[in-house]
């Protein structure tokens, strides 16, 4: 195989990213950029020099392999274009709208031996490439995901808009498979939940706390995973990162240890910081996007090779994320279903 011939469907914002990657990979040529709005499609195409098209089935003798950047709702029904015809497909997360609609694109995949894969592009950030390869086994973990309000992806909430990344990230972390859900969350700007509390129980004992919110005054994207090991802090943005290990010092911990329980140390004299080592989180600086593209179109040439997210790790984040969801819908049937007496509602008869 030549230059894999690549096209972009959906010219938005996520699409314009798709389509630079693309043009600026060797390894292939991107020929189309298709969008049901001609102007946005004929723009992005100019910019890239390459055909603009309305309509899927325009390209599907020209593509070896296409990325869908288009709004959740429609990914079951353009992927099916592609894969019916065994084109493999970069889907943008989330995988689909529901697990029902995930289960099919899964199932798709298999019945056309082809490869799909899910664009959790916060996977393939260098930081957090570089956490898994020390994070060992979690026992704790929090994820911090805030924003103020993006005026975007207004037809899901934020479970699905951005807490989904954390899903994915903690699920490759733990793999072991989840036990407990239990969230919270809140619709204050549109119809779905703009702020998000859940809590995860795995059946290995790990527990993660995710919070994501897009009506914060700050942004924040921020990770910490406690293990038996060691302790690792990464913030996304800054792509920065550190490890703090204590066993370098575990004999001179345990001997502390003793001697306060034996009254013969004063705690107050014990530096923490003097104990542990902090080292910084040797990090790669690259485009997790570009690393993304670069995993979809090595398993496209050779099937050996897997995407950094295959359909089913997709499913697997949307399925938990779909039990957030409906917890955070038990919580407010059972909110509202709530009685709050004041003291001026007092029945006359007590």
């Amino acid at each position: 195989m030549g230059a894999i011939r690549t096209a972009v469907v959906g010219a938005g914002r996520m699409g314009a990213i798709h389509a630079r990657i693309y043009q600026g990979l060797p390894e292939c040529r991107l020929v189309a950029i298709v969008d049901s709005d001609p102007t946005k499609a004929r723009a992005l195409a100019e910019k890239h020099a390459c055909r603009a098209c309305t309509a899927c089935e325009e390209i599907l003798d020209q593509v070896d392999a296409v990325t869908l950047s288009t709004p959740t709702v429609t990914h079951l029904n353009l992927a099916k274009v592609f894969l019916t015809r065994r084109i493999p497909v970069l889907v943008e997360k989330p995988l689909a709208t529901s697990v029902s609609e995930g289960r099919r694109l899964v199932a798709l995949a298999h019945e056309f031996d082809t490869v799909v894969a899910v664009g959790h592009s916060e996977r393939c950030n260098p930081v957090v490439q570089a956490m898994r390869r020390l994070a060992a086994e979690p026992r704790f973990i929090e994820t911090h995901r805030i924003s103020p309000f993006p005026f975007r992806s207004m037809d899901v909430g934020v479970v699905l808009d951005v807490m989904i990344h954390d899903i994915d990230i903690v699920l490759a972390l733990v793999g072991a498979p989840l036990k407990r859900v239990d969230a919270v969350g809140v619709a204050v700007i549109g119809r779905e939940e703009d702020i998000c509390s859940a809590r995860l129980v795995f059946a290995n004992g790990c527990v993660a706390n995710l919070t994501a919110s897009r009506l914060a005054l700050k942004t924040e994207r921020r990770i910490r995973v406690f293990t038996r090991q060691a302790y690792l802090s990464v913030d996304y943005l800054k792509k920065t990162g550190s490890v703090v290990r204590a066993e370098a010092n575990q004999d001179m911990i345990q001997w502390i240890q003793t001697r306060r329980e034996a009254g013969d140390l004063d705690p107050a004299k014990v530096s923490w910081s003097n104990l542990v080592r902090v080292e910084p989180l040797q990090i790669d600086d690259k485009e997790p996007v570009r690393l993304e593209q670069e995993a979809f179109l090595q398993a496209v040439r050779d099937r050996a090779c897997r995407p950094q997210v295959t359909a089913e790790e997709g499913l697997a984040a949307l399925a938990c994320a779909q039990r957030i969801l409906q917890r955070v819908k038990r919580h407010r049937l059972d909110e509202s279903h709530s009685v709050r007496r004041f003291p001026s509602e007092r029945p006359k008869n007590l």
